[in-house]
């Protein structure tokens, strides 16, 4: 592994006691002088430790680049792994700047949100004097022809025809997946009415034994014309309704 191109520049001092050294360079003619003991006494006492100092230039490292990552819901549902190819800046050994490929790799869990991020630290583009920034990818959720996500929880719009919805039938419904299963009917239809399939839903990423549900909606198809007799029949029929 390549150490690193910018390690924190740190310039480090040391003052130390300069008594002896002084005294070394003085003339060599004696000088008649005379020191007090207690002057004596405070400078045998003086710490030899040594001062350090250090002035440090701290690199700065900009905001993170953000990115998306767009998901189908099967993907979300069952899980996936993404590879995304790169290129980025870095700086060479010889302090040039110069361009490499990068393969990230993001393992997409099951039951994961639109919103997710996922982060690959210092993965953005080098440069002198600075660190690289994050990368960091939200996840997105493809547009569905069938379902729509509601949280743990698939919605599904199905159409029926108005007998239907009046009197009961079996239906072959889709699944996330391709799968179908068969739903029987037998209340009455109405503007509004959902049918609630337990477990047909998205996994809860926080829970993977637990699934949200798939719910059931109907768009009823009214017929565009009605003969006189059929009007009458339907009078006859639904008066005391």
């Amino acid at each position: 592994m390549r150490a690193s191109k910018y390690p924190s520049v740190d310039d480090q001092f040391t003052t130390r006691s300069l008594l002896s050294k002084s005294s070394s360079r003085r003339s060599h003619t004696p000088t008649p002088s005379r020191t007090s003991s207690s002057l004596t006494k405070s400078m045998s006492q003086r710490s030899t430790t040594p001062i350090m100092y250090s002035f440090s230039r701290a690199r700065r490292k900009p905001a993170p680049i953000e990115k998306q990552l767009e998901c189908t819901l099967e993907e979300l549902c069952h899980g996936c792994v993404k590879k995304i190819k790169i290129t980025r800046d870095v700086v060479s050994d010889v302090g040039l700047i110069v361009q490499e490929e990068e393969t990230l790799k993001i393992k997409v869990k099951p039951g994961w949100k639109r919103g997710t991020k996922v982060t690959f630290e210092g993965m953005g583009d080098e440069k002198p004097g600075s660190l690289p920034a994050d990368i960091v990818f939200l996840i997105a959720e493809k547009h569905h022809p069938l379902f729509k996500r509601v949280e743990d929880d698939l919605l599904l719009t199905i159409e029926i025809p108005l007998l239907s919805a009046l009197t009961g039938c079996t239906l072959s419904i889709p699944l996330l997946g391709g799968a179908k299963m068969s739903l029987q009917l037998k209340d009455i239809i109405y503007p509004g009415y959902e049918k609630i399939i337990p477990g047909q839903g998205m996994p809860d990423p926080r829970d993977q034994g637990r699934r949200g549900d798939l719910r059931v909606k109907f768009h009823i198809n009214f017929p565009t014309q009605l003969s006189n007799q059929q009007r009458s029949e339907i009078r006859d029929l639904l008066g005391d309704s």
